[in-house]
Protein backbone atom coordinates (compact mmCIF):
# COMPACT_ATOMS: atom_id res chain seq x y z
CA UNK A 1 0.00 0.00 0.00
CA UNK A 2 3.30 2.29 0.36
CA UNK A 3 5.57 4.18 -2.38
CA UNK A 4 7.04 1.16 -4.73
CA UNK A 5 10.54 0.99 -3.38
CA UNK A 6 12.02 2.09 -6.91
CA UNK A 7 10.13 5.32 -6.71
CA UNK A 8 10.71 5.61 -3.21
CA UNK A 9 14.30 6.33 -3.75
CA UNK A 10 14.11 8.76 -6.12
CA UNK A 11 11.67 10.81 -4.23
CA UNK A 12 11.86 13.07 -1.23
CA UNK A 13 8.94 12.73 1.77
CA UNK A 14 7.21 15.16 0.73
CA UNK A 15 7.24 13.74 -3.01
CA UNK A 16 5.93 10.55 -1.36
CA UNK A 17 3.68 12.28 0.65
CA UNK A 18 2.03 13.71 -2.50
CA UNK A 19 1.89 10.52 -4.07
CA UNK A 20 0.30 8.29 -1.34
CA UNK A 21 -2.40 11.23 -1.18
CA UNK A 22 -2.89 10.95 -5.18
CA UNK A 23 -3.11 6.89 -4.95
CA UNK A 24 -5.64 6.77 -1.73
CA UNK A 25 -8.23 9.35 -3.59
CA UNK A 26 -7.59 8.23 -6.78
CA UNK A 27 -11.27 6.76 -6.97
CA UNK A 28 -13.39 9.91 -5.74
CA UNK A 29 -11.18 11.66 -8.55
CA UNK A 30 -12.03 9.72 -11.39
CA UNK A 31 -15.55 9.89 -13.26
CA UNK A 32 -16.05 7.68 -15.97
CA UNK A 33 -15.54 9.09 -19.49
CA UNK A 34 -15.08 12.57 -18.80
CA UNK A 35 -13.38 14.15 -15.53
CA UNK A 36 -13.36 17.92 -13.50
CA UNK A 37 -9.39 18.92 -13.93
CA UNK A 38 -9.91 21.15 -11.23
CA UNK A 39 -9.82 18.70 -8.62
CA UNK A 40 -5.85 18.51 -9.36
CA UNK A 41 -3.55 20.00 -6.94
CA UNK A 42 -0.89 22.02 -7.51
CA UNK A 43 -3.16 24.11 -10.07
CA UNK A 44 -1.78 21.89 -13.29
CA UNK A 45 -5.68 22.56 -14.62
CA UNK A 46 -7.75 25.25 -14.91
CA UNK A 47 -10.96 24.87 -12.67
CA UNK A 48 -14.02 23.43 -13.76
CA UNK A 49 -12.02 22.13 -16.56
CA UNK A 50 -13.25 18.79 -18.26
CA UNK A 51 -10.66 16.68 -20.42
CA UNK A 52 -12.80 14.44 -23.32
CA UNK A 53 -11.92 12.32 -26.37
CA UNK A 54 -11.73 13.69 -29.92
CA UNK A 55 -14.86 14.07 -31.27
CA UNK A 56 -15.50 10.85 -33.80
CA UNK A 57 -14.75 11.20 -37.92
CA UNK A 58 -13.53 7.51 -38.91
CA UNK A 59 -15.17 4.24 -37.73
CA UNK A 60 -15.36 1.77 -41.03
CA UNK A 61 -15.74 -1.04 -39.21
CA UNK A 62 -17.60 -2.77 -35.96
CA UNK A 63 -15.28 -3.21 -32.96
CA UNK A 64 -13.88 -7.53 -33.16
CA UNK A 65 -13.61 -9.15 -30.41
CA UNK A 66 -10.32 -8.20 -27.89
CA UNK A 67 -7.87 -9.83 -26.71
CA UNK A 68 -6.42 -10.29 -22.61
CA UNK A 69 -5.16 -6.25 -22.85
CA UNK A 70 -1.92 -7.36 -20.36
CA UNK A 71 -0.49 -8.85 -23.52
CA UNK A 72 -1.10 -5.29 -25.77
CA UNK A 73 1.26 -2.70 -25.80
CA UNK A 74 0.18 0.67 -27.02
CA UNK A 75 2.39 2.18 -29.70
CA UNK A 76 3.04 5.22 -32.31
CA UNK A 77 2.11 7.80 -30.14
CA UNK A 78 2.06 11.24 -31.23
CA UNK A 79 1.06 14.68 -30.31
CA UNK A 80 -1.27 17.85 -31.87
CA UNK A 81 -2.10 20.81 -30.91
CA UNK A 82 -5.76 21.55 -30.72
CA UNK A 83 -6.85 25.02 -31.84
CA UNK A 84 -5.19 26.85 -28.50
CA UNK A 85 -1.41 25.57 -28.56
CA UNK A 86 -1.89 26.89 -24.66
CA UNK A 87 -4.39 25.00 -23.20
CA UNK A 88 -5.24 22.15 -25.98
CA UNK A 89 -3.81 19.35 -26.96
CA UNK A 90 -4.54 15.62 -28.67
CA UNK A 91 -2.68 12.78 -27.41
CA UNK A 92 -3.29 9.89 -30.27
CA UNK A 93 -1.49 6.74 -30.48
CA UNK A 94 -2.29 2.60 -31.82
CA UNK A 95 -2.61 -0.61 -30.85
CA UNK A 96 -2.31 -3.64 -32.80
CA UNK A 97 -5.83 -5.40 -31.80
CA UNK A 98 -8.52 -4.12 -30.54
CA UNK A 99 -8.73 -3.36 -26.77
CA UNK A 100 -11.52 -2.59 -24.13
CA UNK A 101 -11.94 0.43 -22.51
CA UNK A 102 -9.38 2.82 -23.73
CA UNK A 103 -7.88 5.90 -21.66
CA UNK A 104 -4.97 8.28 -21.10
CA UNK A 105 -3.84 9.19 -17.53
CA UNK A 106 -2.63 12.55 -17.08
CA UNK A 107 -1.29 15.01 -14.56
CA UNK A 108 1.30 17.44 -13.08
CA UNK A 109 3.49 14.58 -12.05
CA UNK A 110 4.34 11.14 -13.15
CA UNK A 111 3.99 9.69 -9.72
CA UNK A 112 0.27 11.19 -9.56
CA UNK A 113 -1.37 9.91 -13.15
CA UNK A 114 -4.94 9.66 -11.07
CA UNK A 115 -6.50 11.84 -14.14
CA UNK A 116 -7.99 8.95 -16.23
CA UNK A 117 -9.97 10.10 -19.17
CA UNK A 118 -11.89 7.63 -21.65
CA UNK A 119 -10.30 7.74 -25.46
CA UNK A 120 -12.26 7.58 -28.81
CA UNK A 121 -11.15 4.62 -30.89
CA UNK A 122 -11.35 5.40 -34.85
CA UNK A 123 -10.92 2.01 -36.49
CA UNK A 124 -9.84 1.89 -40.03
CA UNK A 125 -10.57 -1.31 -41.86
CA UNK A 126 -9.29 -2.02 -45.64
CA UNK A 127 -10.30 -4.92 -46.98
CA UNK A 128 -7.94 -7.20 -49.17
CA UNK A 129 -7.70 -6.06 -53.32
CA UNK A 130 -7.11 -2.54 -52.09
CA UNK A 131 -3.77 -2.10 -52.87
CA UNK A 132 -1.30 -4.54 -51.74
CA UNK A 133 -2.59 -5.62 -48.35
CA UNK A 134 -4.40 -8.29 -46.59
CA UNK A 135 -8.04 -8.06 -45.38
CA UNK A 136 -7.05 -6.05 -41.76
CA UNK A 137 -8.21 -3.00 -39.47
CA UNK A 138 -6.44 -0.60 -37.83
CA UNK A 139 -7.03 0.67 -34.11
CA UNK A 140 -6.48 4.53 -33.76
CA UNK A 141 -6.71 5.92 -30.44
CA UNK A 142 -7.37 9.79 -29.54
CA UNK A 143 -8.08 11.75 -26.32
CA UNK A 144 -8.06 15.94 -26.21
CA UNK A 145 -7.12 17.45 -23.35
CA UNK A 146 -8.59 20.90 -23.04
CA UNK A 147 -8.14 24.00 -20.00
CA UNK A 148 -4.81 23.50 -20.01
CA UNK A 149 -2.47 25.88 -18.10
CA UNK A 150 -0.23 27.98 -20.35
CA UNK A 151 3.62 27.01 -20.58
CA UNK A 152 3.25 23.98 -17.86
CA UNK A 153 4.86 20.43 -18.58
CA UNK A 154 2.28 17.65 -18.46
CA UNK A 155 3.13 13.85 -17.80
CA UNK A 156 0.57 11.36 -19.13
CA UNK A 157 0.56 7.57 -19.94
CA UNK A 158 -2.18 5.94 -22.17
CA UNK A 159 -3.77 2.59 -21.70
CA UNK A 160 -6.68 0.05 -21.55
CA UNK A 161 -8.09 -2.83 -19.38
CA UNK A 162 -5.19 -4.94 -18.36
CA UNK A 163 -2.36 -2.09 -19.17
CA UNK A 164 -2.35 0.40 -16.86
CA UNK A 165 0.03 3.22 -17.48
CA UNK A 166 0.64 3.93 -13.82
CA UNK A 167 1.36 0.63 -12.44
CA UNK A 168 5.08 1.26 -11.11
CA UNK A 169 6.39 -1.58 -13.58
CA UNK A 170 4.69 0.55 -16.61
CA UNK A 171 6.04 3.62 -15.78
CA UNK A 172 8.80 3.03 -18.33
CA UNK A 173 5.80 3.81 -20.97
CA UNK A 174 5.01 7.74 -20.03
CA UNK A 175 5.75 10.31 -22.13
CA UNK A 176 5.63 14.19 -21.38
CA UNK A 177 3.81 17.30 -23.41
CA UNK A 178 4.83 21.08 -22.37
CA UNK A 179 1.81 23.75 -23.20
CA UNK A 180 2.74 26.95 -25.43
CA UNK A 181 3.75 30.37 -23.23
CA UNK A 182 0.90 32.61 -22.14
CA UNK A 183 3.54 35.48 -23.30
CA UNK A 184 5.80 35.94 -26.31
CA UNK A 185 9.45 34.29 -25.34
CA UNK A 186 11.84 32.68 -27.22
CA UNK A 187 11.53 29.29 -29.04
CA UNK A 188 12.43 26.56 -31.44
CA UNK A 189 10.55 24.49 -33.97
CA UNK A 190 11.81 22.00 -37.00
CA UNK A 191 10.52 21.46 -39.96
CA UNK A 192 10.40 18.66 -43.18
CA UNK A 193 8.73 16.99 -45.76
CA UNK A 194 8.88 13.34 -47.63
CA UNK A 195 10.11 11.11 -44.65
CA UNK A 196 8.61 8.12 -45.17
CA UNK A 197 9.98 4.84 -43.58
CA UNK A 198 13.76 4.39 -43.77
CA UNK A 199 16.72 4.63 -41.93
CA UNK A 200 17.30 8.15 -42.94
CA UNK A 201 13.84 8.88 -41.73
CA UNK A 202 15.07 7.71 -38.51
CA UNK A 203 18.39 9.72 -38.55
CA UNK A 204 16.40 12.66 -38.97
CA UNK A 205 14.37 11.85 -36.29
CA UNK A 206 17.11 11.40 -33.73
CA UNK A 207 18.69 14.66 -34.74
CA UNK A 208 15.79 17.00 -34.89
CA UNK A 209 14.67 15.71 -31.37
CA UNK A 210 17.99 16.79 -30.25
CA UNK A 211 17.30 20.55 -31.25
CA UNK A 212 14.40 20.52 -28.23
CA UNK A 213 11.46 21.96 -30.71
CA UNK A 214 8.32 23.75 -29.71
CA UNK A 215 6.13 21.60 -32.32
CA UNK A 216 7.67 20.15 -35.47
CA UNK A 217 6.08 20.80 -39.00
CA UNK A 218 5.57 17.94 -41.58
CA UNK A 219 5.14 19.59 -45.10
CA UNK A 220 3.24 16.50 -46.48
CA UNK A 221 3.86 12.82 -48.20
CA UNK A 222 4.44 11.58 -44.59
CA UNK A 223 4.54 7.73 -44.37
CA UNK A 224 4.12 7.05 -48.00
CA UNK A 225 1.69 3.64 -47.99
CA UNK A 226 0.73 5.14 -51.36
CA UNK A 227 3.45 4.74 -53.74
CA UNK A 228 2.37 6.23 -56.34
CA UNK A 229 1.19 9.73 -55.20
CA UNK A 230 -1.30 10.20 -58.25
CA UNK A 231 -4.28 10.16 -55.72
CA UNK A 232 -5.93 7.19 -57.86
CA UNK A 233 -7.78 4.01 -57.06
CA UNK A 234 -5.79 2.50 -60.04
CA UNK A 235 -2.07 3.32 -57.72
CA UNK A 236 -0.26 0.47 -57.39
CA UNK A 237 1.58 -1.15 -54.66
CA UNK A 238 -0.69 1.09 -51.98
CA UNK A 239 -0.26 -0.99 -48.50
CA UNK A 240 -1.57 0.97 -45.20
CA UNK A 241 0.72 -0.84 -42.60
CA UNK A 242 3.25 1.36 -43.73
CA UNK A 243 1.56 3.40 -41.20
CA UNK A 244 2.17 1.44 -38.39
CA UNK A 245 5.85 1.29 -39.33
CA UNK A 246 5.73 4.89 -39.44
CA UNK A 247 4.17 6.09 -36.49
CA UNK A 248 6.28 3.35 -34.28
CA UNK A 249 9.36 5.36 -36.42
CA UNK A 250 8.27 8.81 -35.42
CA UNK A 251 7.45 7.62 -31.75
CA UNK A 252 10.54 9.14 -30.31
CA UNK A 253 10.01 12.84 -31.24
CA UNK A 254 6.12 12.82 -31.80
CA UNK A 255 5.73 11.44 -28.22
CA UNK A 256 6.62 15.22 -26.38
CA UNK A 257 6.67 17.26 -29.67
CA UNK A 258 3.34 17.87 -31.41
CA UNK A 259 3.96 16.32 -35.12
CA UNK A 260 2.11 18.87 -37.36
CA UNK A 261 1.01 17.98 -40.24
CA UNK A 262 -0.17 19.12 -43.67
CA UNK A 263 -1.12 16.82 -46.67
CA UNK A 264 0.81 16.13 -49.93
CA UNK A 265 0.10 14.44 -52.94
CA UNK A 266 1.15 10.65 -51.24
CA UNK A 267 -1.47 11.70 -48.95
CA UNK A 268 -4.61 11.44 -51.07
CA UNK A 269 -5.27 7.59 -50.06
CA UNK A 270 -8.12 7.29 -53.02
CA UNK A 271 -9.83 4.29 -51.15
CA UNK A 272 -10.86 6.23 -48.07
CA UNK A 273 -13.24 8.83 -48.47
CA UNK A 274 -13.55 12.22 -49.13
CA UNK A 275 -10.95 13.09 -50.94
CA UNK A 276 -8.61 10.02 -49.80
CA UNK A 277 -8.26 11.52 -46.63
CA UNK A 278 -10.44 9.57 -44.62
CA UNK A 279 -7.29 7.29 -43.48
CA UNK A 280 -5.27 10.66 -42.41
CA UNK A 281 -8.86 11.38 -40.54
CA UNK A 282 -8.56 8.35 -38.65
CA UNK A 283 -4.90 8.45 -37.57
CA UNK A 284 -4.36 12.61 -36.59
CA UNK A 285 -6.61 14.66 -35.00
CA UNK A 286 -5.61 18.44 -36.13
CA UNK A 287 -7.05 21.82 -35.30
CA UNK A 288 -10.73 22.14 -36.31
CA UNK A 289 -10.82 25.70 -37.03
CA UNK A 290 -10.14 25.65 -40.92
CA UNK A 291 -12.71 26.16 -43.79
CA UNK A 292 -13.99 22.76 -44.36
CA UNK A 293 -12.74 20.22 -41.76
CA UNK A 294 -14.71 17.03 -43.92
CA UNK A 295 -13.30 17.81 -46.96
CA UNK A 296 -10.10 20.22 -46.21
CA UNK A 297 -8.81 18.66 -42.72
CA UNK A 298 -5.25 19.34 -43.71
CA UNK A 299 -6.20 23.20 -43.27
CA UNK A 300 -5.46 24.85 -40.33
CA UNK A 301 -4.01 27.34 -38.18
CA UNK A 302 -2.95 27.78 -34.61
CA UNK A 303 -0.65 30.37 -32.66
CA UNK A 304 2.58 29.45 -30.77
CA UNK A 305 3.82 32.64 -28.67
CA UNK A 306 4.45 35.81 -31.17
CA UNK A 307 4.25 33.63 -34.74
CA UNK A 308 1.03 32.56 -36.49
CA UNK A 309 1.83 28.85 -38.32
CA UNK A 310 -0.83 28.42 -41.66
CA UNK A 311 -1.02 24.42 -43.07
CA UNK A 312 -2.61 24.83 -46.31
CA UNK A 313 -3.42 22.00 -48.50
CA UNK A 314 -1.69 22.45 -51.98
CA UNK A 315 -3.78 19.42 -53.64
CA UNK A 316 -6.54 21.41 -53.71
CA UNK A 317 -4.48 23.95 -56.43
CA UNK A 318 -1.95 21.76 -58.01
CA UNK A 319 -1.84 21.34 -61.65
CA UNK A 320 0.42 18.57 -61.73
CA UNK A 321 -1.44 16.07 -60.00
CA UNK A 322 -5.28 17.29 -60.17
CA UNK A 323 -6.81 14.24 -58.61
CA UNK A 324 -8.07 16.41 -55.74
CA UNK A 325 -7.58 19.95 -58.22
CA UNK A 326 -10.16 22.83 -57.44
CA UNK A 327 -12.41 20.80 -54.24
CA UNK A 328 -12.31 23.74 -52.09
CA UNK A 329 -14.15 25.85 -54.91
CA UNK A 330 -12.22 28.46 -54.10
CA UNK A 331 -13.25 28.74 -49.99
CA UNK A 332 -9.68 27.64 -49.39
CA UNK A 333 -7.73 30.66 -50.79
CA UNK A 334 -10.47 32.75 -49.53
CA UNK A 335 -10.55 31.08 -45.83
CA UNK A 336 -6.46 31.75 -46.32
CA UNK A 337 -6.68 34.82 -47.00
CA UNK A 338 -8.80 36.15 -43.85
CA UNK A 339 -6.08 33.94 -42.07
CA UNK A 340 -3.48 36.21 -43.19
CA UNK A 341 -5.68 39.56 -42.67
CA UNK A 342 -6.51 38.53 -39.22
CA UNK A 343 -3.07 38.13 -38.29
CA UNK A 344 -1.50 40.62 -39.31
CA UNK A 345 -3.97 42.91 -37.49
CA UNK A 346 -3.34 41.02 -34.26
CA UNK A 347 -1.03 42.74 -32.26
CA UNK A 348 0.38 40.31 -30.24
CA UNK A 349 1.82 38.39 -33.42
CA UNK A 350 4.62 39.18 -35.50
CA UNK A 351 5.65 36.65 -38.02
CA UNK A 352 3.39 34.71 -40.22
CA UNK A 353 5.07 31.33 -41.12
CA UNK A 354 2.77 28.73 -44.02
CA UNK A 355 3.51 25.15 -44.73
CA UNK A 356 2.24 23.04 -47.37
CA UNK A 357 3.76 20.34 -49.80
CA UNK A 358 3.94 21.73 -53.14
CA UNK A 359 6.53 24.09 -53.69
CA UNK A 360 6.23 28.09 -55.36
CA UNK A 361 9.69 27.75 -55.90
CA UNK A 362 12.44 25.05 -56.67
CA UNK A 363 14.63 23.72 -59.69
CA UNK A 364 14.05 19.79 -59.00
CA UNK A 365 14.45 17.86 -61.82
CA UNK A 366 11.62 16.14 -60.59
CA UNK A 367 8.67 18.34 -59.67
CA UNK A 368 10.35 21.78 -59.91
CA UNK A 369 7.75 24.33 -59.08
CA UNK A 370 4.48 24.43 -58.98
CA UNK A 371 2.16 26.74 -61.09
CA UNK A 372 -1.36 27.15 -59.61
CA UNK A 373 0.62 27.64 -56.13
CA UNK A 374 2.37 30.78 -57.46
CA UNK A 375 -1.46 31.90 -59.32
CA UNK A 376 -3.55 31.28 -55.81
CA UNK A 377 -1.61 31.76 -53.26
CA UNK A 378 1.79 33.88 -53.92
CA UNK A 379 0.26 37.56 -54.65
CA UNK A 380 -1.32 36.42 -50.94
CA UNK A 381 2.24 35.46 -49.92
CA UNK A 382 3.28 38.99 -50.76
CA UNK A 383 -0.13 41.40 -50.37
CA UNK A 384 0.96 40.30 -46.49
CA UNK A 385 4.47 40.24 -46.09
CA UNK A 386 4.71 36.22 -44.92
CA UNK A 387 7.80 36.07 -43.61
CA UNK A 388 8.72 32.75 -44.24
CA UNK A 389 7.18 29.18 -46.78
CA UNK A 390 7.94 26.21 -46.56
CA UNK A 391 7.34 23.34 -48.45
CA UNK A 392 8.27 19.88 -49.12
CA UNK A 393 7.66 17.58 -52.66
CA UNK A 394 10.57 17.93 -54.02
CA UNK A 395 13.89 15.43 -51.76
CA UNK A 396 16.51 17.93 -51.64
CA UNK A 397 17.28 21.18 -49.61
CA UNK A 398 17.11 24.41 -51.69
CA UNK A 399 16.53 28.26 -50.67
CA UNK A 400 15.35 31.05 -52.74
CA UNK A 401 16.72 34.34 -52.60
CA UNK A 402 14.08 37.45 -51.61
CA UNK A 403 11.11 37.10 -54.23
CA UNK A 404 8.41 39.57 -55.18
CA UNK A 405 6.81 39.02 -58.32
CA UNK A 406 8.36 35.81 -59.34
CA UNK A 407 11.67 38.11 -59.55
CA UNK A 408 14.90 38.81 -56.80
CA UNK A 409 14.36 41.61 -55.06
CA UNK A 410 17.09 41.62 -53.38
CA UNK A 411 19.79 38.56 -52.88
CA UNK A 412 20.17 36.80 -49.89
CA UNK A 413 23.35 35.17 -49.25
CA UNK A 414 24.54 32.54 -46.93
CA UNK A 415 24.09 33.98 -43.57
CA UNK A 416 22.19 37.63 -44.50
CA UNK A 417 19.00 38.93 -42.79
CA UNK A 418 15.86 39.30 -45.20
CA UNK A 419 13.10 42.38 -43.98
CA UNK A 420 9.88 41.03 -45.29
CA UNK A 421 8.07 44.91 -44.77
CA UNK A 422 9.83 46.10 -47.08
CA UNK A 423 11.54 43.45 -49.39
CA UNK A 424 9.54 40.12 -50.64
CA UNK A 425 9.29 36.43 -49.66
CA UNK A 426 11.64 33.92 -48.74
CA UNK A 427 10.76 30.19 -49.48
CA UNK A 428 12.57 26.96 -48.56
CA UNK A 429 12.56 23.45 -49.92
CA UNK A 430 12.80 21.13 -46.87
CA UNK A 431 11.98 18.10 -48.45
CA UNK A 432 14.79 15.53 -47.60
CA UNK A 433 13.57 14.11 -44.69
CA UNK A 434 13.76 10.35 -45.67
CA UNK A 435 12.75 9.27 -49.07
CA UNK A 436 14.79 8.64 -52.31
CA UNK A 437 16.36 12.05 -53.14
CA UNK A 438 16.12 13.72 -56.18
CA UNK A 439 18.45 16.28 -58.79
CA UNK A 440 19.46 19.80 -59.76
CA UNK A 441 20.29 20.79 -63.27
CA UNK A 442 22.71 22.96 -61.06
CA UNK A 443 26.04 22.14 -58.80
CA UNK A 444 25.20 21.82 -54.92
CA UNK A 445 25.86 25.14 -53.15
CA UNK A 446 25.74 25.45 -49.32
CA UNK A 447 27.34 26.77 -46.54
CA UNK A 448 31.48 25.75 -46.77
CA UNK A 449 30.82 24.27 -50.59
CA UNK A 450 29.58 27.11 -52.68
CA UNK A 451 29.11 27.04 -56.44
CA UNK A 452 26.76 30.09 -57.01
CA UNK A 453 25.31 30.26 -60.21
CA UNK A 454 23.42 33.51 -62.14
CA UNK A 455 21.03 31.56 -63.44
CA UNK A 456 19.48 27.67 -63.27
CA UNK A 457 17.46 26.10 -65.97
CA UNK A 458 13.98 24.69 -64.23
CA UNK A 459 10.38 24.49 -65.40
CA UNK A 460 7.23 25.28 -63.80
CA UNK A 461 3.75 23.20 -63.85
CA UNK A 462 1.17 25.00 -65.53
CA UNK A 463 -2.53 23.81 -66.55
CA UNK A 464 -1.13 23.52 -70.12
CA UNK A 465 1.93 21.05 -68.95
CA UNK A 466 5.55 21.85 -67.54
CA UNK A 467 6.76 25.35 -69.28
CA UNK A 468 10.89 25.52 -69.18
CA UNK A 469 11.92 28.75 -67.16
CA UNK A 470 15.45 30.10 -66.42
CA UNK A 471 15.84 31.41 -62.85
CA UNK A 472 18.48 33.67 -60.76
CA UNK A 473 16.70 32.88 -57.23
CA UNK A 474 17.98 29.66 -56.49
CA UNK A 475 20.52 31.00 -53.85
CA UNK A 476 21.18 27.41 -51.95
CA UNK A 477 21.06 24.15 -53.10
CA UNK A 478 21.76 20.46 -51.40
CA UNK A 479 21.18 17.39 -52.36
CA UNK A 480 21.00 15.37 -49.41
CA UNK A 481 19.12 14.52 -45.87
CA UNK A 482 17.85 17.40 -44.08
CA UNK A 483 15.75 19.27 -41.85
CA UNK A 484 14.86 22.77 -40.67
CA UNK A 485 15.52 24.56 -37.34
CA UNK A 486 14.14 27.82 -37.14
CA UNK A 487 14.65 30.03 -33.69
CA UNK A 488 12.16 32.52 -32.89
CA UNK A 489 13.57 35.80 -31.10
CA UNK A 490 10.59 38.34 -29.77
CA UNK A 491 11.83 41.53 -29.17
CA UNK A 492 10.38 44.71 -27.39
CA UNK A 493 7.77 46.79 -29.32
CA UNK A 494 9.78 48.73 -32.10
CA UNK A 495 12.85 46.62 -32.30
CA UNK A 496 13.22 43.83 -34.59
CA UNK A 497 12.20 39.99 -33.67
CA UNK A 498 13.99 37.39 -35.95
CA UNK A 499 13.78 34.49 -37.20
CA UNK A 500 17.14 32.45 -37.27
CA UNK A 501 16.70 29.97 -39.97
CA UNK A 502 19.12 26.67 -40.44
CA UNK A 503 19.30 23.98 -42.77
CA UNK A 504 21.06 21.31 -41.12
CA UNK A 505 22.22 18.17 -42.60
CA UNK A 506 21.75 14.73 -41.73
CA UNK A 507 25.38 14.63 -40.34
CA UNK A 508 24.35 17.70 -37.80
CA UNK A 509 26.15 19.75 -40.15
CA UNK A 510 24.66 23.07 -40.68
CA UNK A 511 24.30 23.62 -44.51
CA UNK A 512 22.58 26.85 -44.96
CA UNK A 513 21.37 29.95 -42.63
CA UNK A 514 19.70 33.15 -42.92
CA UNK A 515 17.50 35.66 -40.66
CA UNK A 516 14.10 36.96 -41.20
CA UNK A 517 13.53 40.26 -39.49
CA UNK A 518 10.19 42.44 -38.45
CA UNK A 519 9.76 45.20 -36.34
CA UNK A 520 8.01 44.30 -32.92
CA UNK A 521 4.33 45.46 -32.44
Amino acid sequence: MGVPEQLAERMSMAEQHEYLRARFSRRNLIRGGAVTLGAVAGGAFVPGAVAQAAVPTQRTSPATQTVDGSFVAPFGRHLAWGNDPRTEITVSWQVPVAVKKPFIRVGATPWDLSRKIDAEVRSLYTPAGVGASADHTQYYLHAKLTHLRPGRTYYYGVGHQGFDPAEPHLLGTLGTFTTAPAHKAPFTFTAFGDQGVSYHGLANDSLLLGQNPAFHLHAGDIAYADPAGAGKTADTGFDSRVWDSFLAQTESVAKSVPWMVSYGNHDMEAWYSPNGYGGEEARFTLPDNGPDKANLPGVYSFVYGNTAIISLDPNDVSFEIPANLGISGGTQTTWFESQLKKYRACDDIDFIIVFFHHCAYCTSTAHASEGGVRQEWVPLFEKYTVDLVINGHNHQYERTDVLKGNTVVKKLPIGETAYPETEGVVYVTAGAAGRSLYAFTAPDSYEGHLDERDSVASFVNTKDGKVNETVAWSRVRYLNYSFLRVDVEPAAKGHYARLKVQGIAETGDRIDHFTVARKAK
